[in-house]
């Protein structure tokens, strides 16, 4: 066969294995979390979901779940907004192991919940996924007056029990819209707290016992650069929340963060912590350490101890008056 005509083969612009592979002609491979399920009734929790659209314009939806039998108006559940991780990059809303873990997630803990999909870097860079996650959350908070296109919010979630939910990446963008509600305030939609789980956060310098191998920050520095070309580095206030901003300003009460013993991230929780009680914040905050576990162990083995014990925690969080 003749292939003195064919096209040659792109060659590798950026490798930021094992998550994706950047071309010079432009295109990007993802090397993991391309999966994706529908939404639909989940007879093992009793959790029926729907997808709706929030942002026409980059044809963004999101994904809503609601508890079997949730039919009466007057007993309101508390609303969930999810945010997924994936270092910005990789899998989305819709992938089988954020499907599954919503839908155990809203059965146990008796919520509403809205999984929210948003634009991935590096086609998109950051903070592009923040803006999109911004604008689902505006989308939601246009139901608090029971006035708006989705008919589950409007009779079934409680906009004075409203919380974020972001695990690494998710968690990030968390943090930052919650820092964003002071400025521009949601009328009638109380984020009573956020919970952050393996927050993607990091910085130039080690801090407490984070790796101080070489090799390893360089390559989460890469990873990040590649998320967010446009940054200053790892100091960057939205990967470095404890520069240029004072946590002071956090936007709800309550904070529940999640850290994990075998996490490279894990220093970083505690610092969050540590420097949010510091701040002259008003408002409660806890720490729970997943002892022997790694980064995200709660959705790649969800049915172990420390996965079920993470998730009554959570659970827990979202119900307390």
């Amino acid at each position: 066969m003749d292939s003195s005509n064919s096209k040659p083969a792109a060659e590798v612009a950026q490798d930021v294995s094992p998550m994706f592979k950047i071309y010079e002609d432009g295109r990007v491979e993802r090397l993991v979390g391309n999966e994706i399920v529908p939404s639909s009734f989940d007879p093992k929790t009793s959790v029926d979901s729907k997808d709706i659209v929030y942002s026409p314009e980059n044809n963004l939806s999101a994904r809503l779940y609601i508890p079997k039998n949730t039919n009466n108006p007057k007993h309101k559940l508390p609303l969930v907004v999810y945010i997924y991780g994936g270092g910005f990059c990789i899998y989305s809303a819709f992938h089988p192991i954020y499907h599954n873990y919503v839908n155990t997630l809203v059965s146990e803990a008796k919520v509403i919940a809205v999984s929210v999909d948003h634009r991935r870097a590096p086609e998109n860079p950051v903070p592009c996924a923040h803006e999109d996650s911004w604008a689902a959350l505006k989308w939601v908070a246009s139901h608090a007056d029971g006035q708006g296109p989705e008919d589950w919010l409007n009779h079934y979630a409680d906009f004075e029990r409203v919380f974020i939910y972001g695990d690494s990446a998710g968690g990030n963008i968390a943090h930052h819209m919650v820092m964003r509600l002071p400025r521009e305030i949601l009328d009638g939609f109380n984020v009573v707290g956020i919970v952050l789980a393996h927050t993607y956060f990091w910085g130039k310098e080690p801090i407490g016992d984070e790796t101080i191998d070489a090799e390893t920050r360089a390559s989460i520095e890469k990873m990040w650069r590649a998320a967010c070309p446009g940054t200053s580095g790892c100091d960057d206030p939205l990967i470095n929340p404890f520069i240029g901003s004072s946590l002071a300003n956090l936007g709800c009460k309550r904070v529940q963060v999640h850290v994990a013993e075998k996490d490279l991230m894990r220093d970083r929780g505690w610092f969050y912590y540590e420097k949010l009680k510091e701040s002259g914040w008003g408002g409660e905050a806890e720490i729970i350490e997943s002892k022997g576990e790694p980064h995200i162990f709660y959705l790649l083995s969800p049915t172990c101890d420390s996965a079920v014990a993470m998730r009554k925690k959570i659970a827990s969080f979202f119900n307390e008056i």
